[in-house]
């Protein structure tokens, strides 16, 4: 297994991020293909300066994250648009040199006779055909629905180009999920996984929260009477038996950490690294 970090939360700019997350020991970073890297600003340029700081800073860019926004797959009418965007994400981040691309494709229900059943399941059928054309994984990023709903999804789907980036804090925040009993279950399809910790403070349909991000602005919920995402080894993740069942079921792949809250993202991301570090590294 090798480290990666989501390099945005370094909240520098891409040099200044590059060089320290080299520093830090990391061996690979992700991107998020948003902003100026989105398909509607990126330009070849862009793209060089990446590939060439990655390059001198001993860096693998290995994925991007590449979210399709707002409520994912789920709208029929929404989703050609959104599946076509995707295209476009995969493009890049096949130009920056990446294999692996992660997303929220929104909630996956457990009617699998319903119209967001079938457009999730037609949409991702596409992409992964095109994922697979262009030589790409693409990895549908854990959190709304448990482990066995989605290994019952991905064994719909005809390209094996679909897997899963595996996110142990959103299993255990949001959906009250064991993180190593997800990983045996979804074993060979997991192509990706982050390294965050948190704690759920109260549970709730986890629809209700994705549909907060997917809709944003709604005033009477504060996501931290749900759930709080803390330092690595703060919160309530069981890296011990996520690490375990990790190597259990040969993963080999990265462990990219995030850290998308704090008041000092650097010293947390310091934290994470070290914390990765002694359990698995020593």
């Amino acid at each position: 297994m090798k480290k990666g970090v989501i390099i945005d939360c370094l909240g520098k700019d891409f040099a200044s991020s590059a060089a320290i997350a080299s520093k830090m020991g990391f061996d690979g970073i992700q991107l998020h293909l948003s902003g100026e890297l989105s398909p509607l600003r990126v330009t070849p340029d862009m793209i060089k300066f990446r590939r060439e700081t990655a390059e001198k800073y001993g860096l693998e860019i290995v994925s991007c994250v590449g979210d399709a926004g707002g409520f994912g797959f789920v709208d029929p009418k929404e989703a050609p648009q959104k599946v076509a965007f995707t295209k476009r994400k995969l493009d890049v981040a096949k130009e920056l040199g990446a294999r692996i691309m992660t997303a929220h494709i929104g909630v996956i229900p457990d009617d699998f006779t319903s119209s967001s059943f079938f457009s999730m399941r037609d949409s991702l059928n596409e992409i992964g055909k095109y994922a697979e054309s262009v030589g790409l994984r693409y990895a549908i990023e854990t959190g709304p629905e448990p482990a066995d709903r989605l290994r019952r999804f991905l064994d719909t789907l005809d390209f094996r180009a679909v897997g899963v980036n595996l996110d142990p804090a959103n299993l255990v925040m949001v959906t009250d999920y064991d993180p190593a009993k997800a990983v045996r279950i979804l074993g060979s399809s997991i192509f990706h996984t982050h390294v965050k910790d948190g704690k759920l403070i109260k549970k709730t349909d986890p629809k209700v929260i994705y549909d907060y991000f997917a809709v944003g602005g709604i005033e009477d919920i504060r996501l931290s009477d749900y759930f709080i995402e803390t330092p690595l080894g703060e919160g309530d993740v069981d890296f011990d038996g996520y690490f375990a069942a990790l190597k259990e079921i040969g993963y080999d792949g990265y462990l990219t950490v995030e850290r998308e809250t704090g008041d000092d993202l650097e010293a947390d991301i310091q934290k994470a690294i070290d914390f990765i570090n002694e359990k698995l590294f020593q």
